[in-house]
């Protein structure tokens, strides 16, 4: 059997070709839909219910994690931000606290402040002394600002009104990328004057550069205008303007999701630097991120399909194989209550023939016995013992009164065999026998009959089951076959022990498609032809009954020997106790 057909039901490959009245306790098809339905349902709906909850908490828990992953990085990045620029701020005020005015006027000791700042700290370019008319009246560094004024530029006006200033990163006259911290010092006297420092930006950008981000991140400042404070690796070089639109200000880190102008997903967090014009930007592509949780998925998707095929392959299989033991069951019940028809009509049948041969033989003796006194009182008397005319009359009635008795004898005899009785039979005459009934059928459809059962020894079985197995055999046979065809009957002893009887004949033939179905109760080929498909069922039981075998072969078309039934009997009969019926078997 293959696999596949482990998952047909009977009822749909062996479709009933026979209309029986005979009610059956169940709707086949419809039991077998709604338990599969039921039982995969109840299998199935949880398990998608459930991978469905699980896909969707694991899904919204993996994107608040990048979302969470995000604002800590974010927040930590903003805190080494921010402690870089109090850092440099801190040392800025240290300066102006240890230092009175009259030594950061000297030139000397402000090139001997800078030299430590570039050791301690690393990035500052420049310092400049200002006084409080904005006049730079001490400078050190690479450029030429001694004396510069700056009391009209925006930031001095900005560090004189809130004593701190830090500008965004810009390119002036030095046309270089930098960045200026300016403190505010007051005197004693109430005068005051400013420190201002230039710093390079590129400690400032490896801050941003260090950072490892997955997701194909990118890190990067910009002021509250959306100039690009540092490079982008995506949105743009240092002091462009930003792809990204600035967000809205907020006190704290803020994450949300947004599409890029090439509609690609990311995820957005940021948070302004306090007391600094600077906006840090964090940004990742939540494709790249998903990627993992996407093998996830899949994993989940093939758990989830794997599980769904087993379900309902087991489904199925149980299914189909409980549904087929009830629809086996209520085959046999079907088939017993046939069968036990046909046993009461073949009993019918022969209390018929009985009566019927009753009935003819006595009007048969009668005919018998004056046609045999006419012949003697035609051979008496000289007229008529001459007219070969009248002789050969009575002759042809006594021919015909004999051929009837015979008959009636066959009929009387297959009515006595209708109950089962083991005794010695001889093979030849029982199928002789038989053949006597379709001797008419064969010449009038000039079929020619050949019988060769020489040579096997009378032995002990049922010889009305027999007779009823040959009948059935040989009725299809016949039905099979047009006018002149051709039937042989040979039996032969094998072993000693069995006798091979084989019945071929080169009729239509039966498919192979159908060959393994031929014993099964009402499985017929000749649909709309009065088949029942409990001939050759009941042949079959009945073979069995005489513990032996039956087997069929067919080529499937017209020629000799198209099809052939091989019956295998024992010579020696067993019942069915288990034990052998006394008698000889030669």
């Amino acid at each position: 059997m293959s696999i596949l057909r482990k998952f047909i039901p009977d009822f749909s490959i062996f479709q009933k070709l026979t209309k029986t009245h005979v009610k059956r306790l169940v709707n086949f098809q419809r039991l077998w839909q709604r338990t599969v339905l039921m039982t995969a349902g109840v299998s199935l709906i949880p398990l998608i219910f459930i991978t469905i909850i699980d896909y969707n908490v694991t899904q919204h828990s993996i994107e608040s994690e990048f979302l969470l992953r995000t604002s800590r990085v974010v927040s930590n990045t903003r805190r080494t931000i921010s402690f870089f620029l109090k850092e440099r701020r801190s040392s800025l005020n240290f300066i102006v606290y240890d230092n009175n005015f009259e030594l950061l006027k000297n030139p000397n000791r402000l090139i001997e402040i800078l030299e430590n700042l570039k050791k301690g700290f690393g990035g500052f370019i420049d310092l400049g002394v200002i006084d409080s008319t904005g006049r730079q009246i001490n400078y050190v560094g690479p450029y030429n600002l001694q004396n510069k004024d700056y009391s009209g530029q925006e930031w001095y006006k900005h560090v004189v009104d809130q004593k701190l200033y830090i500008s965004d990163i810009f390119l002036g006259y030095r046309k270089v990328p930098h960045l200026v911290i300016a403190v505010k010092h007051v005197l004693p006297d109430g005068a005051f004057f400013v420190l201002r420092a230039t710093l390079d930006i590129e400690p400032f950008e490896n801050l941003l550069f260090e950072l490892e981000m997955a997701g194909s991140g990118d890190a990067f400042i910009i002021n509250q205008k959306g100039i690009l404070q540092t490079p982008s690796r995506y949105h743009g070089k240092i002091l462009e303007k930003v792809s990204l639109g600035v967000p809205a200000f907020s006190s704290k880190t803020e994450v949300f999701e947004e599409k890029s102008p090439t509609g690609e997903n990311l995820i957005i967090g940021y948070r302004y630097i306090e007391e600094t014009p600077f906006l840090l930007i964090i940004v990742k592509k939540k494709d790249d991120l998903i990627k993992s949780w996407q093998k996830t998925r899949l994993r989940l998707f093939v758990f989830l399909l794997v599980s769904i095929i087993l379900i309902l392959a087991v489904t199925l299989n149980s299914t189909t194989h409980l549904v087929n033991r009830i629809y086996n069951a209520d085959e046999k019940r079907v088939m017993a209550i046939h069968q036990a028809e046909y046993a009461n009509k073949m009993a019918s049948i022969g209390r018929l023939a009985s009566g019927v041969a009753h009935e003819i033989n006595n009007p048969l003796a009668i005919i018998n016995e004056k046609a045999g006194l006419i012949s003697d009182l035609f051979t008496f008397k000289k007229t008529y013992a001459y007219d070969d005319k009248l002789l050969g009359l009575v002759d042809s009635i006594i021919s015909s009164v004999q051929r009837c008795g015979r008959i009636t004898k066959r009929l009387l005899g297959f009515a006595r065999q209708m109950d089962v009785d083991i005794k010695l039979i001889n093979l030849q005459k029982v199928i002789r026998d038989v053949l006597g009934f379709l001797e008419k059928e064969a010449e009038y459809r000039s079929i020619e009959v050949a019988v060769n059962a020489d040579g096997i020894p009378p032995f002990k079985t049922d010889q009305g089951k027999l007779q009823q197995i040959f009948l059935n055999i040989i009725n299809n046979a016949f039905a099979a076959m047009d006018e002149g065809g051709h039937l042989d009957i040979t039996a032969k002893c094998e072993n000693n022990d069995h006798v091979l009887i084989t019945i071929s004949d080169d009729g239509c033939g039966i498919p192979q498609k159908e060959i393994e179905h031929i014993f099964e109760p009402f499985f017929s080929t000749k649909t709309g032809q009065g088949g029942t498909g409990l001939g050759l069922s009941i042949t079959y039981g009945l073979v069995q009954d005489l513990g032996g075998n039956i087997s069929v072969t067919s080529m499937g078309g017209k020629g000799t020997c198209s099809t052939c039934f091989t019956i295998t009997l024992p010579l020696q009969m067993w019942n069915k106790k288990g034990k052998k019926h006394e008698g000889i078997t030669g």
